[in-house]
């Protein structure tokens, strides 16, 4: 929207207010001298989230929880999905806890524009604090529900499963970054577009759904050994990299590849600047087209 300069010009004025006119207007400097705004926004997710309700943040681990004792009992009970010799519980927890992080950063940065048009056209602040106060939201979830993670994982080491901590855990604060902007980038690219089609709104929770089961969540890569085509699709998905890691970091097991990590970086990359770039042209107009 605009851009703060913050040398005292000649007419007294502390700060002056400009448009911005280029592609890439991301004024990190300034966003982070809103860091005390994000940290209210990312309070205020939680309050609104959670308000009102019986079990409050506890829905934070029961979420994860029930979905990994259905994917048990769906996948690894009926189905018979092999899991790479670990537990099945643990398993799925590890694939649906990167999952969920990535899902919720999309999610919530998806109605950026939209949910906050109210408060865009009455008071001028970045308006990427608000994406990336969802983002950090999720962070928490994410590190809560890895906590409770690592006390079944705790639990199944100690009664000799066989899952076992390696190398690729000093991985995982990466993984986790990564994962992280992904999900911004692409939320707020299905954001930028939202403003414009807002039926997109309504088919991004489908949308990433049906990415889930082409992401290696209930099934381990290797499964697809058999059929190469179908496991180089599933290595064209930027999420089953780092799905992968975390399993190899905590578990012992799963298939990472030197292609599957360049390839997710990339992606990641590429997603991040489009979107930046799609937010920043969006922003300019946003109140024109409310």
């Amino acid at each position: 929207m605009a851009e703060n300069n913050h040398t005292l010009p000649t007419d007294g004025w502390p700060t002056v207010i400009r448009p911005k006119t280029g592609w890439f207007d991301i004024d990190l400097h300034e966003l982070w001298q809103y860091r005390d705004l994000i940290v209210m926004f990312v309070k205020r997710n939680f309050t609104v989230l959670y308000k009102q309700t019986i079990l409050g943040p506890a829905w934070i681990i029961l979420n994860p929880l029930i979905t990994t004792i259905i994917f048990n009992v769906v996948f690894g009970g009926m189905a018979n999905m092999p899991t790479d010799g670990v537990p099945g519980f643990l398993f799925y927890m590890a694939g649906n806890t990167v999952w969920t992080f990535f899902a919720n950063c999309v999610n919530n940065t998806a109605n950026t524009f939209v949910t906050n048009s109210q408060i865009f056209g009455k008071v001028y602040f970045p308006r990427l604090t608000m994406p990336v106060s969802q983002v950090l939201t999720s962070l928490i979830n994410f590190f809560i529900q890895a906590s409770m993670y690592l006390i079944f994982w705790v639990y199944f080491f100690a009664t000799g499963s066989g899952v076992h901590l390696t190398l690729w855990l000093l991985a995982v604060p990466f993984v986790i970054l990564e994962v992280m902007l992904l999900g911004l980038g692409v939320g707020i690219i299905v954001s930028s577009l939202t403003t414009k089609y807002r039926d997109l709104a309504i088919a991004v929770g489908f949308g990433v759904q049906l990415w889930m089961y082409a992401s290696p969540v209930v099934y381990p890569l290797s499964m697809l050994e058999s059929s190469p085509r179908l496991k180089v699709l599933v290595q064209l998905n930027p999420m089953t990299s780092p799905i992968e890691i975390f399993r190899m970091a905590t578990l012992g097991t799963g298939t990472v590849t030197g292609f599957g990590i360049v390839y997710s970086l990339v992606f990641t990359a590429a997603a991040l600047v489009l979107g930046v770039v799609l937010f920043s042209r969006i922003e300019k107009t946003f109140m024109d087209t409310v």
